[in-house]
């Protein structure tokens, strides 16, 4: 690793701090593009301490690891190669579990850098001296701001600890208000498609069972008796269209990103993942949440319920319809994902409200395949 020059010099003294936490504060309740908010926590560090640049990073479910929802100071090619778990990152660790702001480096007073991070990391000569936040809230752990002086080393100030756990704080307060917001719409959406297919089953499929069993049976059928059937059937069909055209909250996107980012973070943190992408092949824009839905559905049960060496994802198109399978390897004979599966079935109603269709089910050679098919030829 490579060693830089150290600096007893104490940092500038920086002014404005009550200002920009208020700031900050005025502006949690607007924070509804939570990247510009996570943005301009990082520029407060910057700018209330002696950090040259910061980073702030919180856990996503979909990609199971952190990722960077704010910066300032740091290049987008350096952005590109943050990221990583909490087990393989020790300074984000302590500093959560000692919810404590950690310095590691040269002369950190926690001890040298490449204890505490990932090895791909520990010889960027740019990050001899590393800073770690942490921002949680209720003991629950959201994720932390790393920030450094592109490579001068010296330790921090009393006061700049403080000003950086306060940032973590607000960082944090942010983050669970967006949880909890995202939660209870999702239990709101989630309590509607149970409705709706309750509804569904007390009406509709109630109804072409007792057809079915009028149509099986042994006896010849009147004229009177399968004109009823064919009234009935009819009805039946009805009473479907009406559900599933009936009127519901289109979804916010499945995260910040586009699908196509969204693969590009997965694949560089899940080696089994390979992505084959049509030539041409572009998303509509009113198809990505659905799709994806679809896709954290599937990887979430590929999670559950198998032992994968390799998920393969295809996105194509044929001009009329758009297609996105998600086919992995490791599920056995299918009978583990037998009686779960209740999102993807979600996700299925979901597609339905795109005139489009969600099948999964076991293959061949212990695969399992999730796939979502969506007409776009009148799009």
């Amino acid at each position: 690793m490579s060693t830089w020059g150290t600096t007893t010099a104490a940092p500038a003294p920086r002014a404005g701090t009550v200002e920009v936490l208020v700031g900050l504060l005025a502006e949690l309740d607007q924070a509804t593009e939570s990247g510009v908010f996570y943005d301009r926590v990082c520029q407060a560090v910057v700018t209330l301490t002696s950090m040259k640049r910061a980073v702030l990073m919180l856990h996503d479910e979909t990609y199971h690891s952190v990722i960077a929802m704010g910066r300032s100071g740091v290049p987008d090619d350096l952005m590109k190669r943050i990221g990583g778990t909490l087990d393989e990152t020790p300074i984000a660790q302590i500093a959560l579990e000692e919810d404590r702001v950690v310095e590691v480096g040269v002369n950190g007073r926690d001890g040298d850098l490449a204890e505490y991070v990932p090895a791909r990391y520990a010889g960027v000569p740019e990050s001899a001296y590393l800073i770690c936040v942490p921002i949680s809230a209720a003991r629950r752990w959201l994720g932390v701001i790393f920030a450094d002086r592109e490579g001068e080393d010296f330790p921090l100030e009393d006061g700049e600890r403080e000003t950086m756990m306060t940032l973590g704080r607000l960082a944090a307060l942010t983050a669970s208000v967006e949880h909890s917001t995202e939660q209870r719409e999702s239990e709101r959406r989630l309590a509607e498609r149970v409705e709706l297919t309750r509804d569904l089953h007390e009406n509709a499929i109630q109804r072409l069972f007792g057809v079915a069993l009028a149509l099986g049976s042994e006896d010849d059928l009147t004229k009177k008796e399968r004109e009823r059937c064919q009234e009935e059937l009819r009805s039946v069909v009805a009473d479907l269209r009406r559900a599933l055209t009936r009127p519901m909250e289109t979804p916010e996107r499945a995260s910040k990103a586009c699908l196509g980012e969204l693969l590009e973070r997965l694949d560089e943190r899940r080696p089994e993942l390979a992505v084959e992408w049509g030539d041409g092949v572009e998303v509509p824009l009113d198809f990505e949440p659905v799709a994806q839905l679809v896709l954290n559905e599937a990887l979430r049960n590929v999670d559950r319920h198998s032992r994968p060496t390799e998920i393969v994802v295809r996105i194509a198109s044929d001009g009329e319809t758009f297609s996105l399978s998600i086919e992995n390897d490791g599920a056995g004979d299918g009978r583990s994902t037998r009686g779960s599966g209740l999102g993807l079935r979600l996700a299925a109603l979901e597609a339905l409200r795109y005139e489009g269709l969600v099948e999964f089910g076991s293959l061949d050679d212990n695969r399992w395949r999730v796939r979502l098919v969506v007409p776009v030829g009148d799009r």
